[in-house]
């Protein structure tokens, strides 16, 4: 274990988190497989066909509502939350960091900014916690959620929103600006399942983003204190084929979903724009299911920390049992 084990999230956070991206997943599903019916017959089929996914999809929007909600009261009414809420506002070294991370990839810095090489063997008095690359994330993705549950609630009665405007193209412009807004989103999921699930520092999965801090020990023995000890990882024999596979996954997916907006009847893309498609175009669906099957690894690798988690706890719990027991002389007392 190193210094890049330490956990990032308390229990509070990392249990919403689980819940956010388990609604989130539903939500994604739900909603591609009503926007792309003709791709996704199947897995419109799975969920109950029409009327049954649009009732998973609403019930899936309420949680993240509710999801939202609670985490919004958490930030104002705690003082963790408050702190919390401080330490993801930018600072000017984030901008200075955006700065020279430009000009290095330009080519006219020597090296990357010290707040944004966090995974790069520096020492760990140098590296930020939260880089202003994970802030920009936190914030786009508060953004998006917002957004998309605001123009989901007001979408939920087309017909009462076309009478509120009088107009069934107002209505209509909010179906839109809630299908392009989904769009967008689902690029930044991929991206980001593919960042934390095949970083060769984490693969294949990201365990501090499912186990609380207070689970995981902040020193290690033998442990160099100026160092993140990435040094002492070695990479995974089937990292590199899998992560290749999943970048291409990926950029396949976000290219087809894009692709099929525009195609698929002009959603969420408006009519008028729609240059063909349907079911007939076998090359997009076959690239919109590879965009819903690199959701579904999504979801498995978040099931999946879970479960670590759920294992680690137990662990921890017969670790402190048999030094209880040791403590006491080897013996177990029970009642007689």
């Amino acid at each position: 274990m190193t210094n890049l084990d330490h956990g990032k999230f308390t229990r509070v956070t990392t249990t919403f988190h689980a819940l956010l991206g388990l609604d989130v997943f539903v939500l994604f599903f739900t909603g591609y497989g009503i926007m792309f019916n003709d791709e996704l017959w199947w897995l419109l089929e799975l969920m109950g066909g029409n009327q049954g996914v649009t009732v998973i999809h609403r019930i899936a929007g309420v949680g993240l509502v509710a999801l939202i909600g609670f985490w919004v009261t958490l930030m104002v009414i705690t003082p963790t939350g408050r702190s919390n809420f401080r330490e993801i506002i930018p600072t000017p070294g984030d901008i200075q960091a955006f700065i020279q991370d430009i000009q290095f990839v330009l080519g006219r810095a020597d090296e990357r900014h010290p707040n944004a090489r966090q995974f790069a063997g520096y020492k760990a008095d140098e590296i930020p916690l939260l880089s202003y690359v994970g802030k920009g994330v936190i914030f786009i993705f508060s953004i998006e959620l917002t957004l998309l549950s605001i123009s989901g609630l007001l979408i939920w009665s087309k017909t009462a929103l076309a009478g509120f405007f009088q107009t069934k193209t107002a209505a209509m412009a909010f179906v839109v600006f809630h299908g392009l807004l989904g769009v967008i989103m689902l690029m930044g999921i991929m991206f980001h399942i593919f960042e934390h699930g095949f970083h060769p520092a984490f693969y294949p999965l990201e365990i501090k983003a499912f186990i609380p801090r207070s689970m995981i020990p902040e020193d290690h023995e033998n442990a160099n204190a100026d160092s993140t000890g990435i040094e002492n990882l070695s990479l995974s024999p089937s990292w590199g084929w899998v992560t290749s596979l999943m970048g291409f996954f990926v950029v396949i997916g976000i290219v087809s979903v894009l692709l099929g907006s525009i195609f698929d009847e002009g959603y969420p893309v408006p009519r008028d724009l729609a240059i063909g498609g349907g079911p007939t175009n076998l090359l997009l669906m076959i690239g919109i299911n590879i965009g819903i099957l690199v959701l579904f690894v999504g979801l498995v690798l978040s099931l999946y920390g879970n479960v670590l988690r759920s294992r680690w706890e137990r662990q921890m719990q017969r670790e402190r049992e048999d030094r209880t027991t040791a403590t006491d002389g080897g013996q177990h007392h029970g009642d007689d």
